[in-house]
């Protein structure tokens, strides 16, 4: 059977966060009474003009700068004709010829894979091209009943950013990963929620196969109804196992439009794919050209740190591992979080806190729905408990069991600690007691400790700590048997 070459292309719809929609002054809200944020312009009705929403424009162009598109001089907005149920004005204003961004790519970051790939990754640091960003307003969201649709023109009119890759994706894994690093910088720079839960990120793939050794493309067949990143993995994977198998049956792919199925697993077909041609574009009457140096300039000194740089000087600024600095980086909210901890006390050690963050708070807060932004333990909360264990006040298993306890119920590690008996005897002299009473029940130990053997010495430690009840200091414990077993 005949090898085949899979070339993948993503557009993503991302809805632009802001207060009002594209082309009118009608709030944008997630949840609101269905056809309750409408108005003449949104619902297409006859003798309403559309005016440009400067910010979405702002927000589209900030995003086109933290993906290193370039926005030309002059834009404009067009018509783009069909007829769908959810487009009240049987045509959708858009921009074609003359888009907000041009080229750029997006960053494939290593964590952004599947857990189950992250070992395997065919083309470590790829970065995947772009074709365009362009601005546009969503369509109104339509549900499917059994006998009956309703539908829901809130959405109509919502700023929408279209980001269309170049076909320059290779597997379901590249795809997923885009997928994940994308949400990740559009969250960092604030222009979109990306929640594809609430629908303000959704995807449509491109996916074609080809022979091998062949350079012209196979038919581009289009699947939507994508809801989820694992959806859009699954799918591609689907598609690609339908192809082959009908590519080695001798059939002919022609380019069409193709509907996953969840549920199912599966895609359908739903219709024969038009080309531009079909949807007669044709420059909006109402919206002039637009110049964009203004904004641009404007915009400029708002691109955020992104995910990749902000990894990198976690790792050069508080030495974190390169795995460590990725986890911190993969989300704002968690990056903010660290870098909170850090700066309530420069005293303890920043690669400490990051360990506590990976695997205390992150492992905790695994079961729970709301995530860093409604953690309980604030920041500076818990770099106050890391300086316990710094201080030797506590060891490292009684701050685990403090920050349990601050988790569920509050409260602060003093407080914690105090209550639950916890304060480590520093005393020098009850400690050398305990210690000499140990030393002289056990010269055979002794013996082995002056031959250098460390694990002895850590027994020492260890009865030390069983004879105060675990209040002993284990640090100033070693130092008092060293000295005196070695002078």
């Amino acid at each position: 059977m005949p090898k085949y070459i899979v070339t993948i292309g993503l557009e993503v719809h991302a809805q632009l966060t802001t207060q009002s929609k594209m082309f009118c002054a009608c709030p944008v809200e997630f949840g609101a009474e269905p056809n309750t944020l409408t108005c003449p312009t949104c619902l297409g009705l006859p003798g309403a003009l559309p005016v440009l929403n400067e910010g979405a424009i702002e927000k589209t162009i900030l995003t086109g700068m933290m993906l290193g598109c370039v926005t030309p001089p002059i834009v404009k907005w067009d018509r783009k004709n069909y007829f769908y149920p959810d487009m009240p004005k049987n045509y959708q204003i858009t921009q074609f010829d003359l888009p907000l961004c041009v080229g750029g790519g997006v960053p494939l970051y290593d964590l952004a894979y599947p857990k189950d790939a992250q070992k395997s990754i065919a083309s470590p640091g790829k970065v995947v091209k772009l074709t365009r960003i362009h601005l546009e307003e969503d369509v109104a969201k339509s549900t499917h009943h059994d006998k009956f649709t309703t539908i829901d023109f809130n959405r109509a009119g919502t700023p929408l950013m279209e980001i269309v890759s170049d076909p320059d994706i290779d597997s379901a894994e590249e795809a997923f990963a885009y997928l994940t690093s994308l949400r990740q910088i559009l969250i960092y720079g604030g222009v979109s929620d990306a929640d594809m839960e609430k629908g303000n990120l959704r995807c449509d793939v491109n996916i074609s196969l080809r022979p091998e050794g062949q350079t012209e493309l196979g038919a581009k067949i289009e699947l939507k109804n994508l809801n989820s990143m694992s959806a859009v993995r699954r799918a591609i994977k689907y598609e690609t196992e339908r192809q082959t198998e009908a590519l080695n049956r001798g059939e002919k792919l022609i380019q069409s439009t193709r509907r996953w199925d969840d549920d199912r697993g599966e895609t359908t077909l739903m219709r024969t794919k038009e080309d531009a041609h079909d949807y007669r574009y044709l420059p909006d009457p109402d919206l002039i050209p637009l110049r964009t140096e203004s904004l641009v300039a404007r915009m400029r000194p708002q691109v955020p740190e992104l995910p990749h740089e902000k990894r990198d000087r976690f790792e050069s600024d508080y030495g974190c591992s390169a795995y460590d600095a990725g986890v911190l980086a993969s989300e704002k909210a968690l990056a903010a979080y660290y870098e909170a901890a850090v700066a309530a006390d420069t005293k303890v050690p920043a690669k400490k806190l990051a360990n506590w963050v990976i695997n205390d708070l992150l492992g905790i807060l695994k079961d729970s729905e709301d995530g860093i932004t409604a953690c309980p333990v604030k920041p500076e909360a818990l770099s106050a408990l890391v300086a316990f264990v710094e201080d030797g006040k506590i060891s490292n298993n009684q701050a685990k069991e403090v920050f349990a306890e601050m988790f569920a119920n509050g409260g602060s590690a003093g407080e914690i600690i105090k209550a639950k008996g916890f304060e480590q005897v520093s005393d020098t002299g009850a400690l050398e007691a305990i210690v000499e009473q140990i030393l002289a029940a056990n010269p055979d130990k002794v013996a082995e400790v002056k031959g250098g053997n460390d694990k002895a010495m850590n027994w020492f430690t260890g009865q030390a700590m069983k004879a105060s009840q675990g209040k002993a200091n284990p640090k100033i414990v070693t130092d008092i048997v060293r000295k005196k077993v070695l002078g």
